[in-house]
């Protein structure tokens, strides 16, 4: 291949990047690629790169010497520091214009960094969230782009080609926002992906323990439900899962160490509800259970000195089942209520202009938590794109109020056996604690101004007006700085 021929190219060539590579060369573009490690370069192009539009480099000038100009060049690396490395040595390479992509799991806030940076330098960057693992990668995944507004017109044919297409053949791919607006959506997408995950097994974990239902039964509910308003690729793979025998006829899962691993996202998520105040109760405990789980030796001692209660069979198993089906599909309304919630904050404080309707059409395809669910969130977003809340929306109005009574029996049924479900029933709480007019918050209130001065408001006062009280009649008058947690 001659110079500057390729539409852009690719560094990092583990699965997700040279799946990325077949996906864009089968989509009639001209790939560039690039390994540090360069015997990967090597051993791609001879083997799935063979016979196809896509040319290895060794060096990163001759790798942008291939590019047309402005150049594209996306980013498959490791998130943290060899991103950083590998900017610093694009940008020695590249030129004002050019266009570099970061395709990785980065964090939102490094992505605003180096945008700042790599703008400053008279190119554009775009962080970009790539959802749907090794097989979207290479059929169709869901594509969150954010970065330098100018870059989008210049990468979006090539990412609108390669992205997953719903219904009429629409792309699960559209500018999201400036800066580290793409990471951002794509963190929310990974923390709702580990609340999904997280009731899916809990609901796993009572079908096994309170029906004591065999794993190909719990295979045969999930089908079931994958029919229905669960329909969803978490959902499928669980029921594949479930019916998956080992090589002695034996259910795999149940061989399976009960240790669970996490990257980081959805730890980032629980932080970034924290800095901007959000509840994001669901997928705090999502991820706070699999700390749990990593805790498997001390569980296991643990178990030798507590006994729970003996268990309770339901006396009608076909409507303890209904009862989960409903719980699950509730519990798994407030979980996408809180992450839009996240994001709106986010919006408020970076100036993001996002498209929630648009948000969720990009994941309705491609990606880990692409499900039917989600058409009826742009459904709601298309309808009031000031949407408080979801769960106001009123077709989710109807589905917690149709859900509420199976929800109250499964999480009884869960604190009575002694199973626990953390998601599911810290679901339930954030709900009863929206939809309460009153809280026991006006005690907290008190509690922080006797003993810190911190002040309270009145509900017979007008909003935004503090007062203090001396409750111990020697405590004086002063009253501490009023903040808002």
């Amino acid at each position: 291949m001659g110079n500057a021929e390729a539409d852009i190219g690719l560094i990092g060539l583990a699965v997700m990047g040279e799946n990325l590579v077949l996906n864009m060369e089968h989509k009639g573009f001209t790939v560039a690629v690039y390994n540090r490690t360069v015997s990967k370069v090597d051993s791609f192009i001879q083997s799935r790169g063979v016979g196809k539009k896509i040319s290895g480099y060794h060096d990163l000038a001759a790798f942008a010497a291939a590019l047309k100009r402005p150049r594209k060049a996306m980013i498959m690396v490791k998130a943290g520091d060899a991103v950083d490395d590998t900017i610093t040595q694009l940008l020695g390479v590249f030129q004002p214009g050019d266009i570099i992509i970061d395709g990785g799991n980065s964090n939102y806030q490094d992505t605003m960094r180096r945008s700042s940076l790599v703008e400053s330098k008279g190119l554009l960057y775009i962080g970009t969230g790539v959802s749907g693992g090794e097989e979207g990668a290479l059929t169709g995944p869901s594509l969150m782009p954010g970065g330098s507004t100018a870059a989008w017109p210049l990468i979006k044919p090539v990412f609108q080609a390669i992205a997953a297409k719903v219904e009429g053949g629409v792309p699960c791919c559209d500018w999201v926002g400036e800066n580290g607006a793409g990471h951002f959506v794509k963190m929310v997408h990974n923390g709702i992906e580990y609340g999904d995950m997280q009731l899916i097994c809990e609901t796993y974990d009572l079908l096994k323990q309170v029906l004591g239902l065999s794993y190909q039964e719990m295979g045969d509910v999930f089908d079931r439900w994958n029919k229905g308003n669960l329909n969803s690729y978490l959902i499928e793979i669980t029921r594949d899962i479930l019916r998956f025998v080992d090589d002695d006829g034996q259910p795999l899962a149940e061989k399976i160490l009960d240790t669970a691993g996490q990257k980081g996202t959805g730890k980032w998520t629980g932080m970034a509800a924290l800095d901007f105040g959000v509840p994001l109760t669901l997928i705090g405990e999502a991820v706070f259970s699999r700390c749990l789980s990593a805790a498997k030796t001390e569980r296991v001692r643990s178990s030798k000195i507590f006994s729970g209660p003996k268990i309770t069979r339901p006396t009608d198993a076909a409507t303890f089942i209904t009862d989960l089906e409903k719980a699950l599909y509730a519990a798994k309304v407030v979980s996408y209520a809180q992450g839009y919630l996240l994001m709106r904050e986010a919006a408020k404080e970076y100036k993001w202009n996002l498209n929630y309707g648009g948000i969720a059409l990009m994941w309705r395809g491609g990606c880990i938590i692409r499900s039917v669910f989600l058409g009826k969130i742009k459904e709601a977003f298309d309808k009031k794109p000031d949407l408080e809340n979801l769960l106001l929306d009123p077709f989710f109005t109807g589905v917690i109020e149709d859900a509420q009574a199976s929800w109250r029996r499964v999480a009884g049924a869960a604190l009575a056996n002694g199973i626990p479900a953390p998601a599911l029933t810290s679901a339930l709480a954030y709900f009863d604690g929206y939809r309460s007019e009153r809280l026991p918050a006006n005690l907290l209130q008190a509690q922080r101004d006797y003993f810190g001065a911190h002040t309270y408001e009145r509900v017979d006062k007008k909003r935004g007006e503090f007062f203090h009280t001396n409750w111990t009649g020697h405590g004086g008058n002063t009253s501490a700085t009023t903040y808002n947690a």
